[in-house]
């Protein structure tokens, strides 16, 4: 128990970069990190470091899986299985294949194309942006293991009941047409990836993954910081307190405008729950941002019509807020 302890703090909640970045702020700035200010650089300057560290790992790591499930093999995987079961894999194959909500759009479409039934199709849609193995472990370093494992759970969760309510409405008449017609490749004729070949396809999603999202990073970590050092919790609280009962209501809109990913919103979330706003508040807020970006049903609305845009949100946006007001339920468990 004492290894496990000692590994999660020194490795996941990175114990000695916090007091390398508290020593740096006293002894180099020369502020006391007991004041704004200073709590302020230290809340930046290690969150940062510590993002990133682990986003580089954890993105290297599961880019060498995914080398495994391109599209074409989790197409063809998908497309044995009909039903509750389809759409329980396609959730759970949304979690090792780790595409942002953006870039599982064109996926929609070469699934829909290839006959894959639209339930499951939405349930890997859903899943693929929500869930994945490098924010989980960001989610444990930030907060700890039961909220991180709460989170994949009801993650995988609304993906499957989401697939599986589409799925029962029958909607594929409300798919572009065009969609239907789209030139499908065969996985099977693709040169097999040397080791090498797949270290260096991991090191490559690497660095476009981070060249695209650094931004949302440091910004998550500045409001992060702001929110943590310079807005009192009392006014926090007035906002998005347990005791209010719209709390669930307002974090969820608040995210859906917002375009970034889990990794932007996490320092924001860190900076919520210490000022004691609820875990399921909190997590309402980050799977609005993840799950439903403008830009994103922006790209969906062009292969989908109305009609299904709209069941779509109505289910995420609905599941989201029930699972935050359950979740705030066993807040005092999950902290």
């Amino acid at each position: 128990m004492f290894i496990l302890r000692f590994l999660n703090d020194q490795l996941l909640k990175m114990q000695w970069l916090h007091e390398l970045v508290w020593s740096l702020v006293e002894n180099v700035f020369g502020l006391d990190v007991s004041t704004r200010l200073g709590g302020s650089i230290h809340f930046f300057i290690y969150d940062i470091i510590k993002i990133f560290i682990l986003l580089t790992v954890l993105i290297y790591l599961v880019s060498y899986i995914q080398s495994y499930f391109p599209p074409e093999r989790t197409r063809a995987i998908l497309g044995r299985f009909r039903g509750i079961t389809g759409n329980t894999l396609g959730a759970l194959l949304g979690t090792i294949t780790p595409f942002c909500s953006c870039s599982s759009i064109p996926l929609f479409i070469g699934f829909t194309s290839a006959g894959l039934p639209l339930g499951v199709t939405f349930s890997f849609l859903l899943s693929s942006p929500f869930v994945d193995l490098a924010s989980m472990i960001l989610l444990a370093s930030i907060f700890n293991w039961k909220i991180a494992i709460v989170y994949v759970v009801v993650g995988v969760l609304l993906a499957i009941v989401g697939g599986t309510i589409i799925s029962k409405m029958q909607l594929e008449q409300y798919v572009a047409p065009f969609v239907f017609h789209q030139e499908i490749s065969d996985f099977e004729k693709e040169t097999t990836m040397t080791r090498r070949e797949r270290m260096a396809y991991a090191w490559d999603q690497v660095t476009d993954i981070v060249k695209r999202i650094w931004i949302y990073i440091v910004i998550g970590v500045a409001i992060g910081a702001a929110i943590h050092n310079w807005i009192p919790a009392e006014m926090i609280s007035a906002l998005l307190g347990q005791d209010k009962w719209y709390s669930v209501l307002l974090a969820t809109a608040i995210g859906i405008p917002m375009y970034a990913d889990i990794f932007g919103a996490l320092p924001i979330a860190e900076a919520l729950v210490y000022k004691g706003v609820g875990v399921g508040t909190v997590l309402g807020f980050m799977m609005a941002v993840t799950a439903i970006s403008p830009p994103s049903l922006i790209m969906l609305n062009q292969v989908v019509k109305s009609r299904l845009m709209a069941v779509f949100v109505t289910v995420v946006i609905v599941g989201i807020i029930i699972i935050g007001y359950v979740l705030n339920g066993f807040n005092a468990w999950l902290l």
